[in-house]
């Protein structure tokens, strides 16, 4: 086993859009229809101000004021339209301009929902593919790194391919065509005000390198603001027991305040600076229209450029500063998209800490026959914490493992679902290691009750149903009564159809612990793994549960991690773990007499008296043999 291997830091564009772009592929008709829809918005866009200029110089103008006359080509068909009649071609042409408005504004709604829809579609596809990541990962992750950092990523930074690609990237070169297609046109009817629009052009670009530079610094830093403030949510009410039964709800909402203020603070900042960097942009396009409109004014008053001709130049003008405009905002707003897309890409670049084997096998028919030979553990970090572990546990039998806080109990059980992998040594089911099973097929073989029953929201049905999706309500029920729980289910007001809490609020601790049982009897799994399931119940609870067990454990290969002396008495082998070694093992009368540790364990957690005193361990002696 290896830890997820972590990324180095990467530069913010380095490769990142093209990397971000390969999510396009499965969605490339709908952006050639998106592209085509964006490149008639632009084609109906340079239309636009050409009617009211005709208005203005061909229809509004006398011949003796100024007024030109359509070409040759042109005239016929402007006689046989309007007879020569001024007001029917004003009606004419304000007619043609309000088309050509209305169908632009059809062209954009339309393109804008193909936008929208794609990037939705988009983002949803990020968000699944972001889930079977995360649930991919290894345990060690999930125990190291904060729930609320991975919630945020799927459900707030999975946006940055749709701001990137759709607010981003679709804008800036839409933004691009338009300023080209406008800057040629205003090139035919006028050089020197063509040239004079491209002023702005060196400000807007010693502008936008001065932002870029800490913009997406400040992005990248707000997220994680953003999600240490989910995260502060999350451990609050995760934890709302222990918050009441210390009345530190005050405590709570200083420490809530206080990572939200900073949270608050950063954003504001970040907001102050994009607004400085639009206002900034936007005086720089005012300056420059103001010059255009002195020049062409100018030109105006000398008869080089029509009144109609001088309201087009200002129409393109600010077809060509809009774009212009567009590109520094857009270029502001995907330095936050940089920044999503950079934690996607970290996150989607961890390698899961356990990998299968070419060639792996389906654990379809295994009995059980689980082999442990000369097994030894290190975590990433270096820690130690099994050596030289050898036993073996045969369908049938029940394996107790019994040792002190930190011996290495729960590290031990754990290889054999292969949550982790042994680094020394080899773990068998039937004969095969069990490195060379598909991961889940190997899981679905093995049932796991743990000291704390995990319980979803929704109806007692569907939690118990998780231990085998395509369970009969029949084959629940039958479960159900296999945990001694059908009948405390049978007494709720709906039965299997109740509706619990999370985590199983408004039943007792017995109760999520049978339904655990059930699950797991539900499960039907020839290998049994019990991390001290009666560990945090009363005696009466604890009896329930283990007659539950004990039906449950029947032609089952059994490994239970026990802290009670109740759990152990019938094991059919003991381990007792010391320092991450077996450093006794037997039946539980034979460890009595043979085990120092394992008295002195008995005594604390059963007896509660010292084993210093001899009179304690012939009391256990002899309770052993009756």
């Amino acid at each position: 086993m290896s830890e997820p291997t972590k990324p180095a830091e990467v530069n913010a564009t380095d490769g990142l859009l093209r990397w971000m772009l390969t999510y396009l592929r499965p969605y490339r008709p709908r952006v050639a229809v998106l592209s085509v829809l964006l490149v008639s918005e632009i084609i109906l866009g340079a239309l636009q101000p050409w009617p009211l200029a005709i208005v203005i110089d061909y229809v509004l103008t006398p011949a003796a004021l100024g007024g030109k006359a359509f070409p040759s080509a042109v005239q016929p068909w402007i006689t046989a339209l309007t007879h020569d009649n001024r007001f029917t071609l004003l009606i004419a042409v304000v007619v043609a301009g309000v088309v050509l408005q209305v169908v632009n504004q059809f062209v954009s709604a339309y393109g804008t929902q193909v936008q929208v829809d794609t990037g939705q579609r988009m983002v949803y596809d990020l968000r699944g593919k972001l889930f079977a990541h995360l649930t991919a990962l290894g345990l060690h992750h999930h125990i190291t790194t904060s729930t609320a950092d991975a919630v945020y990523r799927v459900d707030v930074d999975a946006y940055a391919i749709e701001n990137l690609v759709m607010s981003g990237l679709f804008p800036l070169a839409t933004s691009t065509i338009a300023l080209t297609v406008m800057f040629g046109v205003l090139l035919r009817m006028n050089v020197t005000i063509a040239l004079l629009s491209l002023t702005v052009v060196p400000f807007m670009y010693l502008c936008l390198r001065y932002y870029t530079k800490t913009l997406v610094n400040r992005e990248e830093r707000v997220k994680e603001f953003e999600a240490k403030l989910m995260g502060r949510l999350y451990e609050t009410f995760g934890a709302m027991k222990l918050v009441k039964s210390f009345a530190r709800e005050p405590f709570e909402l200083q420490r809530y305040a206080t990572t939200g203020v900073t949270t608050m603070n950063a954003r504001i900042k970040l907001t102050w600076q994009q607004s400085i960097f639009s206002v900034v942009v936007s005086t720089i396009t005012i300056l420059g229209t103001a010059l255009v409109v002195i020049v062409g004014g100018r030109f105006v008053m000398s008869g080089r450029l029509t009144i109609g001709e001088l309201t087009v130049v200002i129409s393109y003008l600010a077809a060509v500063y809009g774009p212009l405009s567009a590109i520094a905002h857009t270029t502001g707003q995907l330095q936050g998209a940089l920044a999503g897309t950079k934690r996607v890409r970290a996150m989607f670049a961890l390698i899961p800490e356990t990998v299968e084997a070419p060639g792996a096998i389906d654990a379809t028919d295994i009995k059980g026959d689980i082999r442990v030979e000369d097994v030894g553990f290190t975590y990433p970090n270096g820690t130690r914490v099994l050596h030289d572990i050898s036993f073996a546990a045969k369908p049938g039998e029940v394996i107790a493992l019994v040792g002190l806080t930190g011996a290495g109990k729960t590290t031990l059980v754990s290889l054999i679902p292969r949550f982790f992998d042994a680094t020394v040594g080899r773990v068998t089911i039937d004969g095969v290691d069990v490195r060379q099973y598909r991961i889940r097929s190997l899981r679905e073989k093995i049932a796991i009750v743990l000291q704390e029953p995990v319980l979803f929201a929704g109806t007692i049905a569907d939690n118990l149903r998780y231990g085998r999706l395509d369970a009969t309500d029949a084959e629940i029920e039958q479960a159900a009564r296999a945990a001694h729980a059908h009948d405390f289910i049978a007494r709720l007001p709906k039965g299997y159809q109740t509706e619990i809490a999370q985590a199983g609020g408004g039943l007792s601790g017995g109760e999520r612990q049978r339904l655990s049982v059930a699950r797991a009897i539900l499960k039907n799994a020839p290998i049994l793994i019990l991390d001290e399931p009666t560990s945090s119940l009363d005696s009466i609870s604890e009896e329930i549960v283990f007659s539950a067990l004990r039906q449950l454990r029947a032609g089952r290969t059994t490994i239970v991690i026990a802290h009670r002396l109740s759990t152990v008495r019938d094991a059919d082998r003991i381990l007792v773990l010391d320092g991450g070694e077996i450093a006794a093992q037997g039946r539980h009368e034979e460890l009595l007499t043979s085990s120092q540790l394992y008295r002195r364990m008995c005594a604390r957690l059963s007896v509660g008296k010292s084993l210093d005193d001899p009179e304690s361990v012939d009391e256990l002696i002899e309770a052993a043999k009756r």
